[in-house]
């Protein structure tokens, strides 16, 4: 029974995520601290914050938009490890890693829009 956002899998997965996302980017330059480190990890607190407030919310609708909102938060870090990669600050095999995780949640985001329209 789920009584709470804390409940939710596509929650739990998601704050793993934010704890992948601050121990990858401990190792990008110092003087990327505001930067792509700052934007990394805002983001992917964004994920997990919108999953929480949206299931607050009173109405189906308004959870929906905030799912919406996490899963474009999902987009924005899939693109910012990408650039991560770019820059040289992160190996393929954690890209690959991350990328994997962030697909994870991704489609669990979409299903779990799927059956609140349902």
């Amino acid at each position: 029974m789920i009584k709470s956002y804390k409940d939710l899998e596509v929650w739990k997965k998601s704050v793993e995520l934010v704890k992948e996302i601050y121990n990858i980017t401990k190792k990008f330059p110092k003087e990327e601290q505001f930067g792509i480190t700052s934007q990394m990890r805002r983001c992917s607190i964004s994920i997990s914050s919108n999953i929480s407030e949206g299931k607050t919310r009173q109405y189906v609708n308004e959870y929906i938009q905030f799912l919406y909102i996490a899963l474009g938060s999902c987009s924005e870090i899939n693109t910012q490890t990408i650039i991560a990669k770019e820059l040289n600050f992160i190996k393929q095999a954690e890209l690959d890693l991350l990328s994997e995780k962030i697909d994870h949640v991704s489609r669990m985001i979409r299903n779990l829009i799927k059956s609140l329209r349902h």
